[in-house]
């Protein structure tokens, strides 16, 4: 359908009416006659050929279908005010308090250094970074948006792809020459593992998701931590590879169970709702998706 042949007349009177269940209010609300309000909807409902509303001598309700075009018309009134403030995000500094939870190495490692970019471009906004794995209220905890990664449970909040990622499997010279090699999954159960929040390690092969659960006497939520146990001859390490390359690099760390390697870890961007998302938020999302757009490891 070409954008000319579609005409917008009434979408705002039959969505301002659907809100106040009244043709009188909803003429209040936009400041304009009932009959104006009345003459609008009429005319919506026959280019679309159906009614939109029950009508009685005492309420109006809407029909099935003009519930589900209700529910169309409602997105597209968002997304038309999201752009306005998008604009007039474009012309003014943004200020306020932009509150964010993140947790990974990702997020330590090339998150945050992105929105320092952001924050460099509005010096009015405020920047509170919770590094933090723990589950979040947004509402409660007062938090704009959340970096997360792997699979995510279906809890209704709205879900961004930022980046793939894949990991690897790491062990000292040290502590193979002191364990042995470590040629399959199950050898694992005899190794001294090094735990981040997740005890159960998910590798791939011939396209298969194995699931290990493992277990080890060093757990730590921080990825340097981890990293430098692994090098001391801790145990075995299974995380990103942006955060070991340096290590293998520089001979500190030798790669393991290779074969079975997990090639694509997601990381995300999770926020509540767009309708409820404040201008700095959306911005800020924004500016983390056009930055991780196409990003490689």
């Amino acid at each position: 359908m070409f954008l000319n042949s579609i005409s917008f007349d009434g979408i705002i009177e039959f969505v301002t009416v659907a809100d106040a269940k009244n043709f009188s209010e909803a003429a209040r609300r936009l400041n304009c006659s009932v009959s104006h309000v009345s003459r609008q909807v009429s005319r919506l409902e026959q280019r679309l050929g159906t009614s939109l509303f029950a009508r009685s001598t005492r309420s109006i309700k809407l029909t099935e279908t003009g519930q589900q075009y209700y529910l169309q018309c409602q997105e597209l009134m968002n997304g038309l005010d999201q752009a306005n403030e998008m604009v007039k995000g474009a012309q003014f500094d943004l200020q306020g308090t932009l509150r964010i939870s993140m947790a990974g190495s990702f997020a330590e490692q090339f998150v945050a250094p992105a929105l320092i970019e952001f924050a460099k471009k509005h010096p009015k906004l405020t920047i509170e970074v919770d590094f933090s794995s723990r589950h979040v209220n947004f509402v409660e905890d007062g938090i704009d948006f959340a970096i997360r990664y792997g699979r995510l449970q279906d809890s209704g909040l709205v879900a961004r792809k930022l980046a793939d990622r894949s990991l690897m499997a790491v062990a000292s010279p040290a502590y193979l020459l002191e364990h042995g090699e470590i040629t399959d999954l199950k050898a694992l159960a005899h190794h001294s593992c090094l735990i981040t929040n997740n005890d159960t390690w998910l590798f791939e092969h011939e396209g298969k998701e194995l699931p290990v659960k493992v277990s080890g006497r060093f757990r730590c939520n921080n990825t340097i931590g981890l990293v430098e146990a692994c090098k001391r001859g801790l145990g075995i390490a299974y995380m990103p590879k942006s955060s070991l390359k340096q290590a293998v690099d520089d001979g500190d760390l030798v790669p393991v169970l290779t074969p079975y390697w997990t090639e694509k870890i997601t990381s995300w961007v999770v926020y509540q709702n767009r309708k409820f998302l404040p201008l700095r938020a959306r911005l800020a999302i924004e500016h983390l998706l056009d930055h991780f757009d196409g990003w490689k490891e």
